[in-house]
């Protein structure tokens, strides 16, 4: 089929890293996309598409390749190292042939959009002509990070001294990714985040999951070294510029909701008065952690909604909900948007990673800070001193936030001094999230930009 009878300007095959924190981004820059004229296919790995719940009226497509893991996806895998290994073996030969096929069947694809976690797939998407736009789920401050260990620019292990890197404040050791502050932990994943630039040089596109005006800085440095476009945040239309029709939520959940338990919960506490607690869908807490965390709360006498996975539940204090249930519901997962953007939330404990960083952002939610591990720290830095939308609390030398600590953060935010400066900086931020994806905002620029190059690209 000749590419100007299509019916669409260009198709493009967007691969995520398999988990939600990362198959969501770009599942909502699918749908930018598709607003635009531009047919998306979207690829899941086998397993996580009969775990994940799509929504049917879905107007982007679905496909999948193998992890070599598709009767338990990760955690079938015995290491991070072998996932890892099989993954790209067997998903560098599956996406091979999905793309083969797409061809044969006449929707061929003329970019693949790939998570920077998988490298591999733009070596695979060379090999049949094709354009690469990578995109990277994680902050410019933390991948500006990852770039200059890849390049030899920041030894490894890190001094005691302070670390100074081009577009970034001046950091602690302890505010790097715990890759690398924690050298040698998880070396699978740490091969992972710094390899993320071994072939970058070769892709069209760099794409981040920001908006300019967030990070400035950083951008500006890295767009001297590739063509940079922030296309976010790529949270759901509804709750920033309204102008993709039905987009309420991301649409693909591996956990189920509680959402009416939430809802009507909330529904019932005064405005501004309840502390809402998640650590998202991977962070693992340490038992004494959680205790901490759970008292912490409950001195903070607060209003609180704590979401707590199935798979921690064990973790929680025996007795804790007994004298504790007038005060706090805890859920096993909730619908965090419409969580945050309900009027009786007055703040938001997260562990900072970047997905409910930028939700807490687009949707103006003071944040408390508690981060664990991977880019965490870094995210808690910019949090507190660049975006100034939170505090962090710190940890003891067991690595544990103690619950006097919380107590206090949390009631900073509340209704302290500082509190009050943090709110109208989360008013600043949720305005200029809003402008960026609007019309004519830096973020609707750069997808048109992108659109217009890759279109041009092709005749």
């Amino acid at each position: 089929m000749e590419k100007e009878q299509r019916g669409y300007k260009a198709h493009v095959l967007v691969l995520p890293y398999p988990a939600q924190g990362h198959i969501n981004p770009m599942l909502q820059f699918c749908k930018r996309l598709v607003s635009k004229d531009v047919k998306a296919t979207l690829v899941n790995s086998i397993y996580i598409s009969k775990s994940m719940h799509p929504d049917p009226s879905s107007t982007i497509n679905m496909e999948t390749i193998s992890d070599g893991f598709d009767e338990g996806g990760y955690a079938q895998a015995e290491s991070p190292e072998a996932y890892l290994t099989k993954f790209r073996a067997v998903g560098s030969e599956t996406l091979a042939n999905l793309i083969k096929k797409l061809d044969d069947i006449g929707q061929p694809i003329d970019v693949l959009i790939y998570d920077g976690f998988l490298p591999w797939a733009l070596d695979a998407a060379k090999e049949f002509g094709l354009l690469g736009a990578v995109f990277f789920t994680q902050s410019c401050a933390v991948n500006n990070l990852y770039y200059h260990v890849h390049e030899g620019l920041l030894p490894l292990p890190l001094s005691g001294s302070t670390i100074s890197i081009p577009g970034l404040p001046l950091l602690e050791p302890w505010e790097t990714p715990s890759f690398l502050y924690i050298y040698g932990s998880f070396p699978g994943f740490y091969d992972m985040v710094v390899n993320q630039f071994s072939n970058i040089n070769k892709a069209d596109w760099v794409f981040f999951n920001n908006f300019y005006k967030l990070e400035e800085e950083t951008v500006d440095w890295m767009a001297k070294l590739w063509k940079v476009k922030t296309i976010g945040p790529t949270i759901p239309s509804i709750y920033l510029d309204k102008r993709l029709e039905d987009d309420r939520d991301y649409g693909i959940n591996l956990f189920k909701p509680n959402y009416s338990t939430c809802m009507n919960w909330l529904n019932e506490r005064p405005h501004g008065s309840v502390v809402y607690v998640s650590f998202g869908s991977m962070a693992e807490l340490e038992v004494e952690q959680m205790e901490e965390l759970a008292w912490g709360l409950k001195g903070s006498n607060y209003f609180f909604l704590w979401v707590v996975r199935a798979s921690e539940e064990a973790k929680l204090p025996n007795n804790f909900m007994d004298g504790t249930s007038e005060k706090g519901l805890v859920v096993t997962w909730s619908p965090q948007l419409e969580v945050l953007t309900h009027e009786s939330i007055g703040c938001f404990v997260t562990h900072c990673g970047f997905n409910s960083v930028l939700e807490a952002i687009c949707l103006g939610v003071p944040m408390v800070a508690v981060p664990q591990w991977t880019d965490q720290a870094t995210n808690a830095k910019y949090v507190e001193d660049v975006w100034c939308m939170g505090l962090r609390t710190k940890a003891d030398q067991k690595g544990i936030v103690r619950r006097e600590v919380l107590e206090s953060s949390i009631r900073e935010v509340m209704e302290g001094e500082k509190g009050i400066e943090i709110k109208k900086n989360a008013t600043k931020w949720k305005n200029l999230a809003k402008e960026a994806v609007d019309e004519g905002g830096s973020s609707d620029k750069n997808i048109d930009e992108f659109i217009a190059e890759l279109v041009g690209s092709l005749r």
